[in-house]
């Protein structure tokens, strides 16, 4: 089990991003959340198999989207963290 902490920059906010983001990773069982930052980016927390967090991270960020991802990402910073055993499941906040 891996934990991955992406940032997307663009047009993600007010744009459906974090929920389309929170189906996706639901999909691929993963935990976590999607959150908006104040500064305007969306962070992606989301723990799970290595598989499945390349598939949501390859999601997140490709250009064009094939996958009807609402938006558009122009930025994105991955941090791999150790993984969280208090997530319990993936929610967009």
């Amino acid at each position: 089990m891996e934990r991955a902490v992406i940032r997307v920059d663009g047009y993600v906010q007010g744009v459906g991003f974090r929920w389309w983001t929170a189906d996706l990773a639901r999909e691929l069982q993963l935990v976590g959340y999607a959150e908006n930052l104040p500064d305007g980016q969306v962070e992606v927390n989301a723990q799970g198999s290595t598989e499945a967090l390349g598939t949501l991270i390859s999601a997140l960020i490709e250009q064009p989207t094939r996958r009807g991802r609402p938006g558009r990402v122009t930025d994105h910073t991955i941090d791999w963290v150790a993984p969280d055993p208090s997530l319990r499941r993936f929610s967009a906040r």
